[in-house]
C-alpha cells in the first residue's frame, strides 16, 4: 500500500527499443534520397500509408530473396497495390527477405529486404510528408551493425506463398 499509483502500460519492444522513427535526406544523381529509420512493423506501415501519396496509377515489383523469384508489373491501380500491400504486412514484418519497390517516373518507394525504407524522388514533397508522419529529420541514419546477405535468407514457406500470391493477384510478370 506505499506505491499507489498507475504504472504507465509499456510493450517490451517499446521499453528497450524506442518506436522513434526519423530519416535523413540528400542528393544522388539528381534525385532526392531519404534513408527512414523505424522499427519493421513501423517501416511496413509507412510504406503502406506513403504509397497513398502516389497518382492513381503505379508500377510495382517484388523480388523475393527466399524463392529466388522477381515479379514486376506496370499500369497497375494504386488501390489494389495498396491492398495487396496491406496483405503482405504480416508475413514481411515475421520474416523479411523480400523487397518490395513501389515507383512512377517521379517516385518511387522502396522496402528493402531488411525491412528499411528508402524513398527516391525527383522532388524534395516527401520531406514534408515525413515530418507529417510524425518522423524526424536527422543529418545522418546510422547503418545497421549487422547485414544479410542475398543468399541468406531461407525458409518462411508461409511468406513465400504470400508473395506468389500477390503476384498472381496483381498480374505481374515472372522475370
Amino acid at each position: 500500500m506505499l506505491f499507489r499509483h498507475q504504472t504507465p502500460a509499456t510493450s517490451v519492444a517499446g521499453r528497450f527499443r524506442p518506436d522513434a522513427a526519423v530519416f535523413s535526406a540528400g542528393m544522388e544523381r539528381g534525385l532526392h534520397v531519404l534513408r527512414i529509420e523505424a522499427g519493421m512493423e513501423r517501416s511496413v506501415d509507412l510504406l503502406h500509408a506513403l504509397t497513398e501519396q502516389l497518382p492513381p496509377v503505379v508500377d510495382c515489383a517484388i523480388d523475393c530473396l527466399r524463392s529466388g523469384h522477381r515479379y514486376v508489373g506496370e499500369g497497375l491501380s494504386l488501390p489494389e497495390v495498396r491492398e495487396s500491400i496491406a496483405r503482405l504486412k504480416v508475413p514481411l514484418v515475421s520474416s523479411g527477405g523480400v523487397e518490395l519497390a513501389v515507383y512512377t517516373a517521379e517516385d518511387q518507394l522502396v522496402l528493402s529486404p531488411l525491412l528499411e525504407l528508402w524513398i527516391y524522388s525527383r522532388t524534395d514533397r516527401w520531406v514534408y510528408l515525413l515530418v507529417g508522419e510524425g518522423l524526424d529529420q536527422v543529418a545522418t541514419v546510422e547503418p545497421r551493425g549487422w547485414t544479410v546477405g542475398r543468399d541468406e535468407f531461407t525458409g518462411a514457406p508461409d511468406l513465400v506463398a504470400a508473395v506468389e500470391k500477390t503476384a498472381e493477384r496483381l498480374t505481374l510478370r515472372l522475370l
